[in-house]
């Protein structure tokens, strides 16, 4: 069972920069694949981004290329995602998850969540 503990969030103006953690507990963590969901209120839960394993590989959303950033450090056991240019449509609930397998975007692939964080951007 992996647990996985997002923290990072908060409250920022438009335009402005945070980076999401998210700690796991599993010591295998480097053979999970992660990724970045985020819901907002009245919406459907949506891929942000995702990074294999050994973060050779990413993808992104259309909507967060060239502003957000995902990388994880394996000896921490943690993936990151890093926001520039935030806009208000950023604000949502951010979910790390995990997943056993190949880079993964459909959140039915991952295995594991975490609690979220709060993301909140203001115009």
């Amino acid at each position: 069972q992996v647990q996985l503990v997002e923290s990072g969030g908060g409250l920022v103006q438009a335009g402005g920069s945070l980076r999401l953690s998210c700690a796991a507990s599993e010591r295998t963590f480097s053979s999970y694949g992660m990724g970045w969901f985020r819901q907002a209120p009245g919406k459907e839960r949506e891929f942000v981004a995702a990074i294999s394993w050994n973060g050779d590989s990413t993808y992104y959303e259309d909507s967060v290329k060239g502003r957000f950033t995902i990388s994880r450090d394996n000896a921490k056991n943690t993936v990151y995602l890093q926001m520039n240019s935030l806009k208000p449509e950023d604000s949502a609930v951010y979910y790390c998850a995990a997943e056993i397998g190949p880079l993964a975007i459909m959140g039915d692939e991952y295995d594991y969540w975490g609690q979220g964080t709060q993301v909140t951007v203001s115009s």
